[in-house]
């Protein structure tokens, strides 16, 4: 068990990347990309919007009136990129055989080394002296209609909201107030069907504004308003000096460099989604984890260990120009380096990237979340670990070797039914095949011995601890009968 150990530490981040696990995997999932320096943000917001894109609105608290200047759409596919780069992952180790002594030589490591002219709109068919709601600006940009407003009543927002062909759930008018106590703008957007292209199967762009205040923070409490259950969003934090943290809830990391069985690969989507979850209940359901947390300023010759494949090789981090679009605006462009980093797309500075998972409802979560920037630079990933066994079991040293799998692969069971809560009572054949090639092994006497605990720690309800009740159960009803087993006797003596 010390060597298994050992080794894990060993290996760690140093694997072959095998598979991922995206925003996609997560129902009703919103994404934002937030880049920070000091007061200035620029945040990028991507809905998973689902429906008539003539029902789409987005209605997002500001601190200011956002000039036309400010706001912008960029591609969908920096999402794409960035999602892919800090997904959680799975990666694969090969044992070597027990057969021969390994020679250390030197190996090769799998390191990676727009806006439109303003136009005007039609006037809203509405008095907004009358009701109290102020249209500060109005603007198009590409396919949306954007407009900046503000109000003094929040029943006077909503129904102005409503009756301007904005489907703002009832009862809205509860989540608007402290917005609009506070002084906060509020930036509206519907889609322009006129300029829309129903050619991107109802993709819509993502949103990107920007603007300068003291707080570091995103509005979440107005995304509840027309919730049905949990929500989830993703936060990709681009900053200059360390990981991103929540301040008004806990920070928490996911179960990570664990050790699974070889079959979660055919089915590792479903598993991540299961992990988050258990992770997110033992938290209380109150806590923001972290999946991702990475430098990758421009000197730092490894940005992920290992990092996503693609096609063409291992997926390389954003280019210079890619962050300048998302608002990293501290890093200068760099003409050094060859391949992907040559040719003016490399950049030199300091720049940090959290990747945080929120899982909120309107319940649970009564205020928004509020970030800060810590000093904390060390790199974490979400990673799950699969070992292959070695095929070369000829000689005597196998016999050593295999007892030590056979430990492991208990281990890897109970490892994915505390994660998931999934069941492998089921699975006696992942560990059984090898404990059968023992020397002396009794498959009528010894089948179960050395694994004879494992039913008590899974169940289809959850992982250890479920039916290990029943176990205490029978334990402590054995001894109660060993305890008046005495008793009887000195009685019978008397």
């Amino acid at each position: 068990l010390l060597l298994v150990s050992v080794q894990t530490k060993t290996l760690a981040f140093c694997g072959f990347y095998v598979a991922k696990a995206d925003a996609t995997l997560f129902n009703k999932a919103s994404q934002v990309i937030l880049a920070r320096n000091g007061e200035h943000s620029v945040i990028t917001m991507f809905s998973d919007y689902q429906g008539p894109v003539s029902e789409f609105a987005m209605v997002v608290p500001v601190p200011i009136v956002l000039k036309r200047e400010q706001i912008r759409t960029i591609s969908k596919g920096l999402f794409v990129k960035l999602d892919l780069y800090t997904g959680p992952r799975l990666v694969e180790y090969h044992d070597q055989s027990p057969c021969y002594r390994p020679v250390y030589t030197k190996s090769d490591r799998n390191v990676p080394m727009a806006a439109g002219k303003s136009t005007e709109w039609e006037a809203p068919q509405m008095m907004e002296k009358k009701n109290k709601v102020v249209i500060e600006a109005r603007y198009e940009v590409d396919e949306y209609e954007v407009l900046i407003l503000s109000a003094k009543e929040s029943n006077s927002l909503e129904l102005w909201l409503n009756q301007n062909g904005y489907k703002i759930p009832k009862g809205a008018g509860e989540v608007l107030e402290p917005y609009i106590k506070s002084g906060m703008k509020f930036f509206v957007a519907k889609v322009n069907l006129k300029k829309f292209d129903p050619s991107g199967k109802n993709e819509l762009s993502p949103l990107q504004i920007t603007f300068d205040s003291p707080k570091f923070m995103l509005p979440i409490r107005l995304g509840m308003a027309n919730a049905a259950g949990d929500q989830d969003l993703i936060v990709y934090a681009l900053t200059a000096n360390g990981r991103v943290e929540t301040v008004n809830y806990r920070t928490a990391q996911m179960p990570t460099n664990r050790n699974i069985p070889e079959y979660v690969a055919q089915k590792f989507g479903p598993f991540y989604q299961d992990v988050f979850s258990k992770a997110w209940g033992r938290e209380d359901k109150t806590s923001v984890l972290l999946e991702y947390a990475w430098n990758i300023s421009g000197q730092a010759p490894m940005k992920c260990d290992p990092c996503p494949q693609t096609e063409n090789g291992p997926l390389t981090s954003l280019t210079y120009e890619e962050f300048s679009s998302l608002g990293v605006n501290w890093v200068t462009q760099s003409a050094f380096g060859t391949g992907p980093w040559g040719n003016g797309t490399a950049y030199m500075g300091n720049l940090f990237v959290s990747r945080l998972h929120a899982r909120y409802n309107r319940e649970l979560y009564p205020q928004d979340l509020v970030f800060q920037e810590t000093s904390n630079k060390e790199n974490f990933q979400s990673r799950y670990v699969m070992n292959h066994p070695s095929n070369d079991l000829s000689c005597e040293e196998a016999q050593g070797y295999l007892k030590t799998l056979v430990d492991r692969r208990n281990k890897e069971l109970l490892e994915l039914a505390h994660l998931t809560g999934w069941s492998v009572s089921n699975q006696s054949d992942y560990v059984g095949k090898y404990r059968a090639m023992i020397k002396g092994y009794d498959s009528d006497n010894k089948g179960n011995s050395r694994n004879f605990l494992l039913p008590f720690f899974n169940n289809s309800g959850g992982g250890p601890g479920g039916n290990i009740v029943l176990f205490v159960l029978l334990f402590l009803s054995a001894t109660v009968i060993i305890l008046r087993i005495p008793a009887r006797i000195s009685k019978t003596n008397q």
